[in-house]
């Protein structure tokens, strides 16, 4: 299990990201922290092995404050949440060694995603062998990921039109017919419908099928994760 802290000002906030991360297998929230001394207090009593830091906090940068809570817990690692969107922000955290940097708003879908690749990439590392090969080196900066998915991808398909599929399909509670999802896309169905299979044959989505008169319609819908 990966301890996670969360430090951000806003309550509500920290208790949506909470949510967020407490339904991400293999992630636990042990504690929350809303100012700088608090994230501090709680970091050396808690040694978290991960962070989501915002940047605008009342009484320290959370820039400032990542450097003072790794003297805390030298194995701590840094996933920054910010609405911070400057770039010498962005490169000063990326100096920093932060895992990632995540712009506010986001989705639950989005913050799993990276959370999920710090699970394979960043703790797998660590155990899977005593010398890192190359191919670990890019699952680190998720070059592997990217490229296998564009190899296995069927023709004429796109890694970015598959993620707004997904998107699509995070949306809403119901389940989606291919037809519904090629009008929210501005797609063609057999377009739509292809994605759909392939997230199929990836055990990504689940199929329900509609009787009606005539053959039974295909819906579509994530699994829960």
């Amino acid at each position: 299990m990966i301890n996670v802290l969360i430090v951000d000002d806003d309550f509500m906030v920290a208790k949506v990201h909470a949510g967020f991360i407490q339904r991400t297998p293999g992630f636990a929230v042990v504690g929350v922290a809303h100012t700088g001394a608090q994230a501090m207090a709680e970091t050396a009593r808690l040694q978290p092995d991960l962070v989501l830091l915002d940047i605008h906090l009342p009484d320290i940068n959370g820039l400032d404050l990542m450097t003072k809570l790794r003297e805390a817990a030298p194995e701590l690692d840094v996933l920054v949440i910010s609405a911070a969107r400057e770039v010498e922000t962005v490169r000063r955290a990326l100096r920093g060694g932060i895992v990632h940097y995540l712009i506010k708003p986001f989705s639950q879908t989005d913050l799993q995603e990276r959370l999920e690749h710090y699970r394979s990439a960043y703790q797998g590392l660590d155990l899977a062998k005593d010398v890192a090969e190359q191919s670990d080196v890019n699952r680190v900066f998720g070059l592997e990921s990217a490229e296998r998915t564009e190899q296995h991808l069927p023709k004429g398909c796109s890694p970015e039109t598959l993620k707004r599929v997904v998107d699509v399909l995070n949306s809403t509670e119901a389940d989606l017919s291919a037809a519904e999802v090629a009008d929210l896309l501005g797609t063609s169905r057999v377009s739509a419908r292809r994605y759909l299979e392939y997230l199929h044959d990836e055990s990504r989505v689940e199929v329900r099928l509609k009787y009606g008169a005539g053959r039974p319609e295909r819906r579509y819908a994530l699994k829960p994760v």
